[in-house]
């Protein structure tokens, strides 16, 4: 990563947790804890069926079970007892030994989905966005245009993290643009915890990623996850650029709105960063020309995206005959990146890149959602956690549950667990009600990616914490803000759609 400042900045990868592990001791009473819970469950009789609307709802024995290992892996999945992998793992074993599934049909409805190679596909391609200096090379060049006004740079921060995390995932996103944003507020020698300046710039530079995280299926690996289980579970096929109907509109408006909440919640101390345009184009400078290894990661970016958005186009001019699925374009892109006379990534480097540990939580979480959903588990939970929805105007249904969905997440600090466990839900519920299961799931799939209030949430908000400018109250207290304003933005877009008939 190129340096913005005379002092050297630390990755975020090598800076130390955010919060002391726990001991060995914790870690064996809270696994304890765990299987004790999911024992407990698994034993316990049968719940009495309850009427709900004139329906009658009824938990059954592998219902029942579906729910004990989903305790199980919550509690792990929350405090971290275990890596995130490893739990997942151990869930594709606890379903067969449950006799849910046997042991191969449960790890091919995880690792037998395409969404898996999406996934590697994306991790590819931003790693080669990082690595080549592209980012840090579009970064600068859009400060060089916004000037060094505090609050075109907030803005300027929210638009390019924003857009980047529209095509590679919002954690990557993160962590590019930290370095940029430290090295910004030590040139103007702002402390951490005593500048509104200083919070706002990390804070942005967390909400961005988050926001743009949200418009197309490659901007989280939640997303993915979301579309899996809608084609499992509702077998409801969400395209590319339907998914961006959908999301870009609503990633749209979040941006002016956290612009102007951040501007509001922390006014800045100062008007202007002291930064020349003569030192943003020294950096630049200093980066050099526009690289090969950036010309080949911009052409690659610019194929995989085009055959993304023009699939259904392909797809209706050759009657079907040349359709490449997303998932086939993702990684196709992936492995251009390490063709001879193409060569930006050594396996070594995307190897180390590519979070092995997200692909095993969707692997998990696809097993652990399908077998949620067929056994009847879902559709019990959707009665008793969300069972009024369908008394909620229509206009209002998305705010709700965007709302309830947030309040949820603050248990996960996974975007991918949780989408992994509301999908499938929601996914019942709207079957259960008669309601449009996409329309219904959006709000929910969104939400997962939106983790704005806990830095706890998910490594996008940990990235930017990290570098000691906010605090977790600053994050929580600008967080409850945003997720109102992306409740509303998002039942906007659902609404807008539902006129259009998308």
């Amino acid at each position: 990563m190129i340096g913005v400042s005379s002092e050297p900045f630390v990755p975020a990868a090598a800076l130390p947790a955010v919060t002391p592990a726990a001991s060995p001791a914790r870690r064996i009473l809270v696994l304890a804890g765990a299987i004790a819970l999911m024992l407990a469950i698994h034993l316990l009789p049968v719940p009495a069926a309850f009427e709900r609307g004139g329906v009658s709802v009824a938990l059954s024995v592998e219902g029942k079970a579906c729910l004990a290992i989903l305790a199980f892996a919550v509690t792990l999945w929350v405090t971290e007892t275990l890596p995130f992998a490893v739990t997942s793992l151990v869930v594709l074993l606890l379903i067969p030994v449950f006799g849910l599934l046997d042991f191969r049909a449960t790890v091919r409805t995880g690792f037998g989905d395409p969404i898996i190679t999406f996934f590697i596909g994306v991790l590819m391609l931003s790693s080669a966005f990082t690595r080549s200096g592209l980012g840090t090379r579009l970064v600068y060049q859009i400060l060089l245009r916004v000037g060094t006004r505090v609050d075109r740079v907030v803005l300027a921060l929210l638009v390019v993290g924003s857009f980047i995390s529209w095509w590679i995932t919002d954690m990557a996103v993160a962590a590019m643009l930290l370095p940029l944003g430290v090295g910004l507020l030590r040139d103007a020698d702002l402390r951490p915890r005593e500048s509104n300046v200083g919070r706002i710039v990390m804070i942005a530079t967390a909400f961005g990623p988050l926001i743009g995280g949200i418009a197309t299926p490659a901007g989280t690996a939640a997303n993915l996850v979301a579309i899996a289980q809608l084609k499992q579970l509702a077998h409801v096929d969400v395209s590319f650029v339907r998914w961006m109907a959908y999301g870009v509109p609503a990633a749209v408006l979040m941006v002016p709105a956290a612009w102007r909440l951040l501007l509001w919640l922390f006014p800045p101390e100062i008007e202007r960063l002291p930064i020349s345009t003569h030192d943003l184009e020294r950096r630049l400078t200093a980066i050099g020309p526009l690289g090969g290894a950036e010309l080949k990661t911009l052409l690659v970016f610019a194929t995989v995206i085009t055959l993304w958005l023009t699939t259904p186009l392909l797809n209706t001019w050759t009657a079907g005959r040349f359709s490449p699925p997303v998932e086939a374009v993702a990684l196709a892109g992936g492995l251009a990146l390490f063709l001879p006379g193409m060569r930006i990534l050594s396996w070594k480097e995307a190897e180390h890149d590519i979070e092995w540990g997200g692909v095993m939580l969707i692997v998990a979480g696809l097993s652990l959602g399908a077998v949620v959903f067929e056994s009847g588990a879902a559709r019990w939970l959707a009665w008793v956690l969300l069972g009024g929805i369908a008394g909620v105007p229509v206009v209002l249904q998305a705010f709700v549950i965007v709302l309830a969905v947030a309040g949820l997440h603050l248990l996960f600090s996974s975007n991918t667990v949780a989408a992994s466990i509301i999908v499938p839900i929601l996914v019942a519920l709207a079957s259960q009600l008669n309601l449009d299961a996409w329309t219904i799931v959006a709000p929910a799939a969104f939400t997962s990616s939106l983790a704005f209030i806990l830095v706890s949430e998910g490594p996008t908000t940990i990235i930017p914490y990290s570098s000691g400018y906010f605090s977790i109250r600053d994050m929580a207290k600008a967080g409850i803000w945003m997720t109102v304003a992306a409740a509303g933005c998002v039942a906007f877009s659902v609404a807008l759609n539902r006129v259009l008939g998308n």
